[in-house]
């Protein structure tokens, strides 16, 4: 059973997990929609302009983890209290790293990395959290732009997950990414 349990903007309203998967991206990479294909459940809400979560949001995923949603980074519409409450909010949820299993990444594959995921792939590294990355909206690349944007945006990194949520393509690969993670433990 795949359930809300609550929305928090600071360490304040965190719940108490054990395990959790966090969905990070810059706004408007499609990380709603790929939350909504990957657990087959309206959680997140998909808005037509960018910067619409505001809020941590924490799902209970089968008693097996929490998923959390993160709000998207690199929102230039932000007023400067916006983004320090940001940066605040997000400082707070990463200093419990050690309930962090996994990080997963989601890039939009036509435009690759930008400097705010570099930012977030650096953050990542240096507080030793594991992560994949999504590139995500394959669907709107032919198979020779797509190869293009593997061998030149994507190049060299061997933890890149080719995704379209929309038409839920390599959608079991953040399933198995997942369960490498967090693996089933009976009893």
């Amino acid at each position: 059973m795949i359930s809300f349990i609550c929305s928090a903007k600071d360490r304040s309203g965190f719940p108490q997990t054990e395990k959790e998967v966090v969905f990070v991206g810059r706004s408007n990479v499609g990380k709603s929609s790929l939350i909504n294909t990957l657990y087959k459940k309206k959680l997140a809400y998909v808005g037509k302009t960018p910067g619409k979560t505001k809020l941590i949001n924490f799902f209970d995923i089968d008693g097996r983890y929490t998923a959390v949603d993160v709000p998207g980074y690199g929102y230039a519409k932000r007023s400067m209290e916006e983004a320090v409450q940001f940066g605040r909010m997000m400082d707070d949820y990463f200093a419990r790293k050690d309930k962090i299993a996994l990080v997963i990444m989601i890039t939009d594959v036509r435009i690759g990395l930008t400097a705010d995921d570099e930012d977030m792939k650096g953050f990542l590294d240096s507080h030793e959290l594991p992560y994949v990355i999504i590139a995500n909206k394959t669907d709107k690349l032919s198979n020779n732009q797509l190869m293009n944007s593997r061998h030149k945006l994507y190049k060299d990194m061997d933890n890149v997950i080719y995704v379209s949520a929309e038409k839920r393509r390599n959608i079991d690969q953040i399933y198995e990414a997942i369960d490498l993670h967090l693996p089933y433990s009976e009893g």
